[in-house]
Formats: C-alpha cells, structure tokens, sequence
C-alpha cells in the first residue's frame, strides 16, 4: 500500500525552528507518513535536532530542490558546474543526515525558463557531473530522483521518456524519477501510459492539481493516474504538493508562476488531500480487483 507524504511548503516556506516544528507537528497530527523539505540550508538549521524531532514523531523525510543558475551542472562554465556539484553534495549530506533516503527534485540542471533549446553538449556535461554525484549519493545510501518538469522551468527533461534516456545515461542503479502530475499534466501525451511505461525507474511521486489548488478541483485525471500506480503495484510515496504566494518563498513563487492563492487554510486543504489521495488509490484497488473476479453463481 502507497504511503503519503506532504510538502512543507503548505506549512511554511519558513526554517525558523518554530516554523519547522508546526509543520512537523501539522503532518504527524493530520495522519501523513512524510515530510518533504526544500531548500534547507544546513548551515541555518539544526540538522540534529531535526533528526531527532522527526524520528520521535516516526516521519519519514524527502529532500528537494532545483539547481539555481549559478549552480547549474548543464553549464558549459566549468566553476558553474563545480558549484552545482558542491550544492547537490551538500543536499546529498543533509538527506542522509536527515535519516532520509530520498533526493528530489531538479537535479541536473538549473531550475528556471531556459532562453535556448538543449544541446548535447549541455546534456553530456550534466550527466557527467551528475554521475560523480550519483555514486557518492549511493554510499550515503540515498537515493537521486530527477524531477520532470514543464517547458517553463527546464529545457532538459520534460518528459518521463526524456528522464529514463537520462538514468540510462548515468548508468548508476540509484538515480530514478520524480513524477509530479502537475507539469505530466502539461507535458505527456498520456500521463497513466507514461507512468505505465517508466514503472521500473519511478522512485517518487508528487501529485497536484493543475492550478496548484484543492486536488479535484482542476482539470486533472486522477482517477487514471491512481489507476496507472495500482497497475503497477506503486508501494512507495506519494506526497501532496500546493503552493500559495501567502507561504511559498519569493523566489520559487516567480520560477512556478504563483501568481494567486486558491486557497488560504492550509489544514483544510491537506487534510483534504490525504483523503483525496487514500480514497482515490482505494478506488482504484478496487476497480482492478472487479477487472479481475468473474463474481460467478
């Protein structure tokens, strides 16, 4: 059975300790079984104490984030690239310090509306610096999960197809998908044939509504992609992700586009989700087992 999993960034866009301590209180009180975290600097945050609060609360954790433009690995300036190496290792640290094992997010290159189209040699580089990472993040015992993301916020994998060509290209048995259906729901000609397809290579999920909002309420498929992670016996995460401008940082409100707030109580809105998310994955069970019994006299 999926377990479910929330953003912090419905908490709080926040890593005061207060503010990490609501959204862990939030989560462990509302029945989900993750927390993900963005944008944690280790730097600022007590690392142990975090550990330590998530673990008496039995929380699992996911890392996530985006290269900015000054760290991007796809660069062909080789200081840029070396940064982006130095972010992605000290993300890799934090998640395993953490007692996560997952890393998510946009990973190989700088998250952001790109001003010309990929080339191979942008595509090479990344995936030569990313598989240095890869290896390293395996020893730490943590696992790498590539973001696909829309048009507007990458140039590089847009698409589950355009991912699995990635991994292959890394070739280190650690690096998978992050799927979001918010940016499948933009991207994929057939977001349950592409989840279908890359089965073998998700290790993460995120789902939200196309507009950001209450699950349901926009112009997503659900019912198909819940149907698509039964199909293939999906048994890991599955983490709600919203956004309003109220919470979310400056800076990821204008990668994203957040530009209104569709909602404004974020405890009505992920307790929602989490039934949303339980009722459809239960629905779904149950459609494939009727597939499958003849109910005969």
């Amino acid at each position: 059975m999926s377990k479910i999993g929330v953003h912090s960034f419905v908490w709080s866009a926040g890593s005061s300790k207060d503010e990490l301590e609501k959204a862990l209180v939030n989560t462990h009180e509302l029945g989900f079984d993750l927390i993900e975290f963005s944008y944690i600097d280790p730097g600022q945050v007590d690392v142990g104490w975090l550990a330590s609060r998530l673990r008496e609360l039995k929380l699992d954790v996911a890392i996530s984030m985006g290269l900015p433009a000054s760290g991007d690995i796809s660069s062909s300036d080789a200081s840029v690239v070396a940064r982006g190496t130095e972010i992605l290792h000290t993300a890799v640290a934090l998640t395993r310090d953490l007692g996560g094992t997952k890393l998510g997010g946009i990973l190989n290159a700088a998250h952001g509306k790109a001003e010309s189209a990929l080339t191979r040699k942008a595509w090479d580089t990344s995936v030569a610096a990313f598989t240095k990472v890869a290896e390293t993040a395996k020893t730490a015992g943590v696992t790498l999960n590539l973001e696909v993301v829309n048009r507007f916020e990458s140039n590089m994998l847009n698409t589950a197809a355009q991912g699995l060509a990635y991994i292959a290209d890394v070739g280190v048995s650690n690096v998978f998908l992050h799927l979001d259906t918010f940016h499948m729901n933009i991207e994929e000609a057939d977001i349950g044939l592409a989840i279908r397809h890359a089965a073998e290579k998700i290790g993460y999920v995120h789902i939200g509504e196309s507009h950001r909002g209450y699950l349901g309420t926009g112009n997503i498929d659900f019912a198909a992609i819940f149907d698509a992670l039964v199909a293939i016996d999906w048994q890991d995460y599955v983490t709600f992700e919203s956004f309003s401008s109220a919470i979310v940082d400056r800076d990821l409100s204008l990668k994203t586009g957040i530009w209104r707030d569709l909602w404004t109580d974020n405890v009505a809105l992920a307790r929602h989700a989490r039934k949303f998310i339980e009722i459809g994955l239960e629905t779904a069970r149950l459609k494939a087992e009727l597939t499958r019994t003849a109910h005969l006299p």
